[in-house]
């Protein structure tokens, strides 16, 4: 049985273990405070049998006019607990705040361009891919910013791919 929970100071201390995957991006302590703090409804924990942490999702809202959106930071799931359609009801938790909540354009998310199979889920959930981000990664690799409309973009524009590939200091950041 999974539990979906407003994420809280004392799972800070709990979820480490969470974080260990290679693709996970990992932050400071006072990043996720922030987040904590600023965006509580877009900070989610997934906890099993006995309060065991399984996966989270961390995201905001930011933006101006058309460009006000959600934000997913961060979505990952330990491994043993893959597979099992917990991403996507963390993804669509974040989808309904942003939508019905914040009434948002749209939701984003950056992904490692390599990282084929969250690719693949985000597509099935609705995603496109809007543009790449050329080294959005440490410098290194290439990022992919995807999009899914939410219902107030009724024609749908903020999922029209951009044409050329961008990079990092061309992003449009709301600061924390």
């Amino acid at each position: 049985m999974t539990t979906i929970l407003r994420f809280c100071c004392n799972d800070l201390l709990r979820f480490a273990s969470v974080n260990l995957d290679h693709l996970t991006e990992t932050f400071n302590m006072s990043f996720y405070m922030t987040y904590l703090a600023r965006w509580p409804d877009y900070f989610q924990v997934a906890e099993g049998p006995g309060n065991r942490v399984m996966g989270y999702i961390m995201g905001k809202v930011e933006g101006q006019g058309e460009s006000w959106h959600g934000h997913v930071t961060a979505v990952t799931i330990a491994p043993e607990y893959r597979r099992q359609q917990l991403a996507k009801k963390l993804m669509n938790l974040l989808e309904e705040i942003s939508d019905k909540i914040d009434k948002a354009y749209f939701v984003d998310l950056f992904v490692r361009a390599s990282n084929t199979p969250a690719i693949k889920m985000y597509e099935k959930l609705g995603y496109v891919i809007y543009r790449r981000v050329l080294r959005y990664y440490s410098g290194e690799e290439d990022g992919l910013d995807m999009r899914k409309a939410l219902s107030r973009d009724v024609e749908k524009k903020s999922m029209i791919p951009l044409k050329r590939p961008v990079r990092p200091d061309e992003l449009e950041y709301d600061s924390i």
